[in-house]
């Protein structure tokens, strides 16, 4: 499995090839490509992957960053599996139409980086999600056209600060947007076939303890009809993230409510893509 990263090394940024043993560079050998973002606008992907094969290891001590820092537009899709609105206990019918918010790059760090609790407010929460990363502009994508405009997989925690997001009648922007909340990564994984997200299970563990456990065939909208509907009123266009949903289990549906402190663990996985590692400290 090919596993594209962006980190940082001997004070420098980069983007390479993952390997067990270390990082592969590979942003030096594409400078026209400054960033794995770049790489994506340009269909560069495969060309990385190629370019990766029988390459040493530049870098064994690396700290991962957010895998696309630069990513302009990033949409959540909120409510998106079985049980998750009655979760909400509004009285509320499932609805019709799916549920989105902006994210920023500024509100995620990387893999085996801390989540960030802000002292204004302590009910910072987990969310386990697969995002997926567009590689081929559209409008009005049809469904079963999606997966064609896809080029990547990687995994989200959608840290919120449940407090902030019932600030405003209609919108909950703030409450998912504080800086470093929340992770994207390890890394790209190419998207090659639809088992990889039809058969995906994703699960979420704080502390080793089993949160979120789901299977993104579930989903009450499902990915193609994601795309479909995104596109209708925007174009897609490559470096586009999109963030799936998160099962049922996040720490603010308990009674009480179990909301990440210092010191805690959050493992997101999903077999074919891998696991998402973040403690958490409060901000300094």
């Amino acid at each position: 499995m090919t596993r594209l990263a962006t980190y940082s090394a001997d004070g420098q940024e980069f983007y390479g090839a993952v390997t067990d043993t270390g990082m592969i560079a590979l942003s030096p050998d594409f400078p026209q490509w400054p960033t794995l973002y770049d790489a994506i606008r340009a269909s560069g992907l495969q060309d990385l992957v190629t370019a990766a094969k029988d390459k040493p290891v530049t870098h064994s001590e690396f700290t991962y960053e957010m895998v696309l820092p630069n990513a302009p537009r990033i949409l959540c899709v909120g409510v998106n599996f079985p049980d998750r609105n009655a979760e909400y206990k509004d009285g509320s019918t499932q609805p019709k139409y799916m549920s989105l918010f902006p994210r920023f790059a500024s509100g995620f760090t990387g893999h085996d980086r801390p989540l960030i609790r802000p002292p204004e407010n302590h009910t910072l929460d987990y969310e386990g999600e697969v995002a997926i990363v567009i590689g081929k502009t559209g409008r009005r994508i049809k469904a079963e056209d999606a997966y064609d405009h896809i080029c990547a997989l990687t995994l989200c925690n959608e840290g919120t600060i449940r407090d902030w997001v019932r600030h405003a009648k209609f919108n909950v922007t703030q409450g998912k947007n504080w800086d470093r909340s929340g992770s994207i990564g390890p890394w790209l994984v190419p998207f090659e076939k639809a088992e990889q997200l039809d058969e995906a299970r994703i699960q979420t563990r704080v502390n080793g303890e089993l949160r979120q456990d789901d299977y993104l065939k579930r989903m009450t909208f499902p990915i193609r009809e994601e795309i479909a509907y995104i596109s209708t009123f925007m174009t897609l266009q490559p470096g586009d993230i999109i963030v799936t949903g998160t099962p049922t289990g996040a720490g603010a549906r308990f009674d009480p409510p179990r909301y990440l402190k210092p010191g805690d663990v959050v493992e997101i996985e999903v077999d074919g893509i891998g696991i998402l590692r973040n403690g958490v400290e409060d901000e300094k």
